[in-house]
C-alpha cells in the first residue's frame, strides 16, 4: 500500500472535490490519490479543528504539520483571518494544499519539509493530525520537535485515536509538556500541550 507520507511520482491522479462548512463559512478542497483521507474530511482532523476553534485562542501564527491537501491550515486561516503555514513531505499534498489555498481564497505559506528540517521561526500554535502509519518514532519526532518552534506561550494541538496509542503518547509527552485532553469523541482524543 502506498502511504501518504511518501512521494510516489508514478501514482495516477484522480482528482475529487470535498466540501466542508464551518458555521457560515463554506470550503471546497481538491483531493487526489496518494494523500491522507482522500475521499472525505478525516473525522480526527475535523474534531481537532473544531475543538481548537471552540477554544478560540488569540493567535497570530499557526503551523500545520503534515498538512495533506491543506484542510486544517486552510480552515484556520479563513476562520481566524490569519496567514497560516503548512508543511508536508509529500509533494502531491503540497501541490494540492497550494491549489486549495487559492480555491478558498486564503493566505497560506506551503513548505516541503521532512519533519521540521525546513522550518525557521516560531509559532503560537503548531497543530497536527500526525501520520500514525508512519510509526510511533515519526509521530513522537513531530510532537516532541514542536517545542523548538513554539513561541514562549505557544501551544501544540494534536489528535490521536485511543486505539492508536493516545494514552502512551500522552505519558511520553508529559515529560516535556504540560498536557491536557480537550475533547474525547468516537475514540479520538484531542490534546493541547504547553511547554513546561
Amino acid at each position: 500500500m502506498e502511504h501518504y507520507f511518501t512521494n510516489n511520482e508514478s501514482l495516477k491522479s484522480e482528482f475529487r472535490t470535498i466540501d466542508y462548512r464551518y458555521k457560515e463559512k463554506a470550503f471546497s478542497f481538491i483531493s487526489d490519490n496518494g494523500v491522507f483521507s482522500k475521499n472525505k474530511i478525516d473525522y480526527g482532523s475535523k474534531l481537532l479543528v473544531e475543538t481548537f476553534l471552540e477554544e478560540h485562542e488569540e493567535v497570530s501564527s499557526v503551523l500545520d504539520v503534515g498538512c495533506g491537501y491543506g484542510f486544517i491550515g486552510i480552515v484556520l486561516a479563513k476562520v481566524l483571518q490569519i496567514e497560516t503555514s503548512l508543511l508536508d513531505v509529500n509533494r502531491r499534498a503540497i501541490h494540492l494544499a497550494k491549489k486549495n489555498g487559492k480555491e478558498n481564497d486564503v493566505a497560506i505559506k506551503v513548505l516541503e519539509s521532512n519533519l521540521y528540517e525546513n522550518v525557521s521561526g516560531f509559532y503560537d500554535v503548531i497543530i497536527t493530525n500526525p501520520p500514525i502509519r508512519a510509526g510511533k518514532e515519526v509521530v513522537l519526532k513531530i510532537l516532541l520537535g514542536a517545542k523548538d518552534h513554539l513561541t514562549k506561550k505557544g501551544t501544540l494541538w494534536f489528535v490521536v485515536r485511543k486505539d492508536q496509542g493516545a494514552k502512551s503518547i500522552e505519558k511520553i509527552l508529559k515529560e516535556t509538556y504540560e498536557i491536557e485532553i480537550m475533547k474525547k469523541d468516537k475514540g479520538f482524543f484531542v490534546f493541547k500541550a504547553k511547554k513546561n
